[in-house]
């Protein structure tokens, strides 16, 4: 027998959110935001509803493929692609929806004649399957499988506020279950439908939703209590604070960052998370940049890239313009490289890391960079996270150490 349905509330608000992300008003996350701030769900409902939203949109060229739309009318066949979303998951059609049920065994012969093609099952368009083909080969396909796959939720505990034995049992007080990961000592996964942020141990500063594989790059960067450490790329700040819990508040940390904005909300969440060695710095000139030269002991480059290695927490990355940009994304890495690689003194340790699990934003990024500064640098340790041996993000991260 078929579980039930969404209800015709929750497939309206479905829909509602899948066609401002599908016209481009909002970000997957941006709608998320703006209509559960503005509707009043249950945290079932809430986790219901991005469950749907999301598996459609890692898988937009399937949902397509099976309906005979193109993405040039998409926004018209929200309520039609909430209705194949119940069929793939043997689900009845809502009833009392705007738009009638489907036909369910043309849905399903249709499914039968593209099961073959997998990486369309599997949501890859063309661009991404030959670019992921060229870059990691056989290896390929089962990344390919795991991207496609609903991420899990992670949190990474403030170990300068508490425990994870005790965040723990704060949380199940809470009624959030989690479970412990393994080979990452500050991550739990979340295994129960929870408004994290409305909790009282979010405002307190007692943890950050951060994913599990994000969570290996700070240790990597070997950081110590009393260290001058550069975050130069640090965006809205989650391992930057993870720096901080690591260097137990002691040292410097220096937060760096080309948008304003990004380090104002970093500010904000280093108050709640107890930390007060972080100084941020806005990107505005190179001066400030060369400034820094020869000055940490440790620098970490968290480099803009692809995105290619967390696309099933923003599928929207490959629905984008991608494959006209990426050249001048690797050109930008390179450039982030070669400059802000002087920061870190002699004897001191770089890391550089992507959110991309292609060869061409990670090795061979370091390889051309060591190959110009053999003298300079040596590669200590490297390391590439992969979402289908860990269930993870994908990740990389590498860790050179300057000797001259």
């Amino acid at each position: 027998m078929k579980i039930a349905s969404l209800t015709p509330f929750q497939f309206r608000l479905a829909t509602t959110i899948l066609y401002h992300i599908l016209s481009k008003e909002f970000s997957i996350d941006q709608s998320y935001s703006h209509f559960f701030n503005k509707v009043k769900v249950v945290n079932r409902e809430q986790a219901l509803i991005t469950r749907v939203v999301g598996d459609i949109m890692r898988r937009l060229n399937y949902f397509y493929a099976v309906l005979g739309i193109n993405n040039k009318n998409a926004c018209k066949h929200v309520d039609r692609l909430v209705h194949l979303w119940h069929i793939l998951n043997n689900m009845q059609q809502t009833h009392g929806a705007r738009t009638e049920p489907l036909n369910e065994d043309e849905m399903r012969k249709k499914i039968r004649e593209l099961k073959k093609n997998k990486p369309l099952v599997d949501g890859c368009p063309v661009w991404l399957e030959e670019h992921g083909l060229y870059e990691l080969g056989d290896d390929w396909a089962a990344e390919r499988h795991a991207l496609a796959e609903a991420p899990k939720r992670f949190i990474r505990v403030n170990t300068l506020k508490i425990s994870k034995e005790d965040l723990i049992t704060r949380l199940k007080r809470s009624d959030v279950q989690t479970k412990e990961v393994d080979g990452v000592d500050t991550a739990l996964e979340v295994i129960s439908d929870a408004s994290l942020f409305k909790l009282r141990a979010f405002e307190e500063g007692l943890f950050e939703q951060q994913d599990a594989g994000s969570q290996m790059i700070a240790p990597f960067l070997q950081t110590e209590p009393g260290m001058r450490v550069i975050d130069a790329c640090a965006g809205s700040g989650g391992k930057t604070l993870h720096l901080a819990a690591i260097s137990q508040g002691k040292g410097s940390i220096i937060a760096l960052d080309t948008e304003e904005w990004k380090l104002k909300n970093l500010k904000q969440r280093a108050r709640r998370d107890g930390v007060f060695n972080v100084e941020t710095r806005v990107i505005d000139s190179t001066k400030v940049i060369k400034r820094l030269y020869n000055s940490a002991d440790r620098v970490l480059l968290d480099v803009p890239c692809s995105g290619l290695g967390v696309l099933k927490r923003n599928p929207d990355t490959k629905w984008g313009d991608t494959p006209s940009t990426l050249s001048k994304l690797y050109e930008l890495q390179a450039n982030i490289l070669e400059n802000y690689s002087r920061m870190v003194k002699v004897g001191g340790k770089l890391v550089y890391s992507t959110c991309s699990i292609m060869p061409v934003e990670n090795e061979i990024q370091i390889k051309v960079f060591l190959k110009k500064h053999k003298d300079e640098f040596e590669l200590e340790d490297q390391h590439t996270v992969l979402p289908s041996k860990t269930g993870f993000d994908g990740f990389y991260m590498a860790r050179l150490i300057r000797i001259k």
